[in-house]
């Protein structure tokens, strides 16, 4: 250190002979130290760049490996291997300041005990301190603290690096180096805080002259940089409200649960379920598999209520285990197993990715609907899977039809049905069907943009009611949930009209075993409703829900469009007021209807009556097929 005191010395020394003023001589010597570490700061501003320009490929990096620190930490080094990227550049200028700053120090309380340097500045005695002199002096910490404030405002908006930063880490750092500027401008003399402000300065111009001759724009995609960012919030908003890291039960026992996931060796069968309300896809196939045979099934749900936690009670070879969306990223990517069912389609596309562990899984995909897959879902939401349970014909052709289209690996289609709608017929012919003197029509919108409840709900309860019927609306759950006011207000609207209900509870199905009429717009509960009571629908044409703006590419009508006239009829919402005319004759077809319905799920759904059997048998094969391979393999 007493080298560069020295070193330091005789260039503070040189600029007094030169200006014959300290306070001059300081600035002289700032500008002087600048150019000489310009060829540093050029570094490190290419350096700055250089990161900048490999974020994007970081963050999609971080959402492709999410959750999993070691590869995100293995793949990054790499990325930072190829591009000869220094991680500590950043810190240099400041190491370099803080060093100069000591520097500086000691430099001016030397000139303070040379008889020969004259220490006044415009007046102002540069060896004072402001602790020592008092309040008088306040001046000098203020300044130096505005200075390093304007320096941090120009960095947080043209620093390559500090622009891309969060407001947390911008504004921090504000915050601490005009704080560390404020408390040192307190103990220090007036010629540093000099030096402190001019350093500030110029470092601001020379920020501007870099960013000038060595123009990020010209080498950072920030196109791809925001794309980037907006993949990683989404995936860090994953799983709604945010959980405390410590103390919350919910992450206490989401971590346990994930452990004892990856305690058991040897998992033949899992499914993954999103919520509670999934369960009822699984449960036909479940109870065959439970009754028939001793397999162990490991149900992981992102649900810390769903019941498939009180149904293991009493079900030995059910291991239920919570999992957040957000580990669950990591888990799928460290899967273990012979065969996973999911209902949750995009496998791959998004954060739910295969494992990477195990490359011999069957991935099975269960539909939560008797629809069309190809124009409800994303395109390619079904390429990532190797087996799809087909309901019926109509999902088969499409899955083949895209394969061929697209050039697809075929994957292995089951012709299993909908254990669900099995179930639901089961319950159905149960109940007593005795004429209803009052006809009940039920009202059940999708969650769709411009849904009936968006578009037309009250125009359509305006003209039935009064007309003699029983109308039922029944939202879709997510309506109570987001527009939970709006559905008050509806009742309160309605409380009067002792023929309309708003109903709100969803824990029954008698609602819709009742009904005579079923109205809806593009909801998949049209062909549950129709395909279990076989009573005509009318549907409301809001405009159409198309997931898959390709779906056209594929040579085949979608059932959602092919069976709207087959199994009811439709009204464009500028014919509403011919709405009474068609519920009068869809009511008083009804027996046509009920016939012509039948033939329809004979076509259209395979296996009635036995496609949980047929779904568990074939779950059943698949994992004997894995274990004879490694059996093989040995």
């Amino acid at each position: 250190m007493e080298l560069l005191y020295k070193a330091l010395e005789v260039v503070m020394n040189g600029c007094y002979a030169f200006c014959h003023d300290y306070g001059i001589a300081i600035i002289l010597f700032t500008l002087v130290s600048k150019v000489v570490l310009l060829p540093v700061s050029v570094w490190v501003q290419k350096n700055s760049i250089k990161m900048v320009k490999m974020q994007p490929e970081i963050n999609f990096l971080t959402v492709k490996y999410f959750g999993d620190k070691d590869t995100i930490a293995e793949e990054q080094a790499k990325i930072f291997k190829r591009e000869k990227y220094h991680p500590m550049a950043s810190i240099i200028p400041l190491i370099v300041q803080l060093v100069l700053l000591m520097g500086v120090i000691e430099v001016i309380k030397r000139g303070m005990n040379n008889p020969a340097i004259d220490m006044n500045f415009f007046g102002i005695n540069l060896s004072q301190v402001p602790s020592e002199v008092g309040i008088s002096l306040i001046w000098s910490p203020l300044v130096a603290g505005f200075s390093a404030w304007i320096l941090c405002v120009a960095q947080n908006a043209s620093n390559v690096l500090q622009a891309e930063q969060s407001n947390w880490n911008k504004y921090g750092m504000m915050a601490f180096s005009v704080g560390l500027s404020l408390y040192l401008g307190w103990f220090v003399s007036v010629g540093v805080a000099l030096y402190w402000v001019a350093s500030n300065l110029l470092a601001v111009a020379q920020l501007y002259l870099l960013n000038w001759v060595i123009n990020p724009k010209n080498y950072v995609d920030y196109e791809a940089l925001e794309q980037s960012k907006k993949e990683l919030e989404a995936l860090g908003n994953l799983g709604g409200k945010k959980r405390k890291r410590f103390g919350d039960p919910e992450t206490k026992r989401e971590k346990q649960d994930y452990k004892k996931f990856f305690s058991v060796v040897n998992k033949h069968l899992v499914f993954y379920s999103e919520s509670s309300g999934f369960y009822k896809y699984y449960q036909g196939m479940i109870e065959y598999l439970l009754e028939n045979t001793n397999l162990v099934i490991h149900y992981i749900t992102s649900d810390p209520d769903d019941k498939i936690f009180e149904l293991a009670k009493t079900q030995d070879k059910i291991r239920p285990y919570f999992i957040g969306e957000k580990r669950l990223i990591t888990l799928m990517m460290k899967m273990e197993a012979d065969v996973v069912v999911m209902t949750m389609p995009d496998l791959e596309n998004y954060h739910i990715k295969r494992s990477y562990i195990s490359k011999n899984i069957e991935y099975v995909y269960i539909p939560h609907g008797m629809d069309s897959l190809n124009l409800t879902m994303r395109t390619g939401s079904m390429d990532h899977y190797d087996t799809v349970f087909c309901v019926g014909k109509h999902q088969k052709e499409e899955i083949e039809k895209t394969e061929e289209v697209y050039g697809l690996p075929k994957k292995t289609l089951v012709d299993w049905g909908y254990s669900l709608l099995d179930e639901m017929r089961q319950d159905y012919a149960k109940l007593p069907h005795e004429e209803n003197t009052v006809k009940k029509i039920l009202i059940a919108p999708s969650w769709q943009q411009d849904n009936i409840v968006d578009s037309c709900l009250e125009q359509i309860l305006d003209n039935l009611k009064g007309k003699g019927y029983q109308i039922t609306v029944r939202p879709h759950p997510q309506h109570v949930r987001h527009r939970g006011e709006f559905m008050e207000q509806l009742k309160v609207k309605y409380e009067q009209d002792k023929d309309v209900e708003i109903q709100t509870d969803f824990s029954s199905n008698n609602t819709v075993f009742e009904a005579d009429l079923m109205i809806t717009d593009w909801s998949g509960i049209a062909y549950e409703y129709a395909y279990t009571t076989q009573k005509p629908v009318l549907f409301i044409n809001t405009p159409m829900k198309i997931m898959n703006p390709e779906y056209q590419k594929i040579d085949t009508v979608p059932l959602n469009i092919l069976l709207r006239e087959e199994i009811g009829c439709s009204l464009n919402l500028d014919e509403l007021n011919l709405l009474g005319d068609k519920v009068q004759m869809l009511l008083e077809r009804k027996n046509d209807y009920y016939e012509k319905i039948g033939n329809f799920v004979q076509e259209y759904v395979y296996n009635h009556g036995t496609s949980a059997e047929i779904g568990a048998k074939y779950i059943v094969a698949a994992i004997q097929r894995k274990i004879k391979g490694r059996k093989g393999e040995k």
